[in-house]
């Protein structure tokens, strides 16, 4: 019997991510116990036959909902039953501490995944993330005016995680969970309207799809594809400069900032910033334009307030970021 499409797609997203991965090695894979994940435990399981990985399936409960830890519990013996060589259940606690509850979330699941990454020293940790939730981040980044780094959308790898997924659609996971069988959980905050998220994928990501026709999902995804390796670029030539530029006391001489093209400029402003202790949730665009005004557009004003709190100051021809 042939390999169903669905399937096939997402045991290749798992072999494409993971082909510098030697046998013995440990892959974690994060799982929720929804369609994505779930899809992506099962690739994973199925190509460590053959290529002789260690996989370890971890899920988060984040004890946001009722029945919670007993959700998490289930997932954790439906990871051991689909063939995960070990398993790791934690619970969190999630703390605004000035985000969002969803970003809140997110920071607090990601920490615990680096913890379980390096107990297990694991050679990558999977995220089930999707096309269509790229075409989502792409989406909100334009609709905040978050500029090109959110407009392309999430990282393929970054640090120890990488996404096998973000060239698969979401319709492929739920129908590969399908096709082998595969229970799965709808998490009830993915369709709750008071989450941004949850409006774009049910409201607003249809509607395009009705007026401007299929595909756009991926026309989304594709274009934070491309701006990618232009924003990973602009990034790297900001890391170079900053590395240059900075002074022993941390100082940044006005003169050679000018000199810097702008959209490189700019990045090490907000480097400096972040290194002073900005936090990078509460710096905004308009924070480093302001700062970038003490280099370009200099009229005597001695400092700019930054969020931390931190300042930008110029002086003898010099500008300093400082908590």
């Amino acid at each position: 019997m042939s390999l169903h499409p669905s399937v096939a797609a997402v045991r290749l997203g798992v072999r494409r991510a993971l082909d510098d991965v030697d046998p013995g090695r440990t892959v974690v894979v994060a799982c929720s116990g929804g369609a994505d994940s779930t899809a992506l435990l099962a690739a994973t399981v199925f190509e460590a036959r053959r290529a002789g990985w260690h996989v370890v399936g971890a899920t988060v409960d984040h004890g946001l909902q009722d029945g919670s830890a007993e959700r998490a519990a289930a997932v954790v013996a439906q990871m051991a039953a689909m063939g995960a060589a070990e398993t790791v259940g934690a619970r969190v606690h999630v703390e605004g501490g000035g985000l969002g509850p969803e970003a809140a979330a997110r920071r607090a699941r990601y920490a615990v995944l680096e913890e379980v990454a390096e107990r297990f020293a694991a050679a990558a940790v999977l995220l089930g993330h999707t096309r269509d939730d790229q075409a989502e981040t792409v989406l909100l980044g334009l609709a905040r005016g978050s500029g090109g780094r959110s407009l392309a959308g999430m990282r393929r790898a970054f640090d120890v995680f990488r996404r096998p997924l973000l060239g698969v659609p979401r319709a492929d996971t739920v129908t590969a969970c399908q096709v082998e069988g595969h229970d799965t959980w709808d998490d009830p905050h993915n369709a709750d309207p008071a989450y941004t998220r949850a409006r774009v994928r049910h409201a607003v990501l249809p509607v395009l799809e009705e007026q401007l026709g299929p595909g756009v999902a991926e026309t989304l995804a594709r274009t934070a594809d491309q701006l990618r390796v232009d924003i990973d670029h602009l990034d790297d030539l900001a890391d170079t400069a900053y590395a240059a530029l900075r002074e022993p006391d941390g100082g940044l001489p006005v003169a050679d900032l000018a000199a810097l093209a702008v959209p490189v400029r700019r990045r090490v402003l907000r480097l400096a910033a972040l290194a002073a202790g900005a936090p990078g949730s509460e710096l905004t665009y308009e924070h480093v334009l302001a700062v970038e005004a003490l280099v370009t557009a200099w009229h005597g004003q001695r400092w700019i307030d930054l969020p931390g709190p931190v300042r930008a100051t110029r002086e003898d021809g010099t500008l300093r970021v400082i908590s």
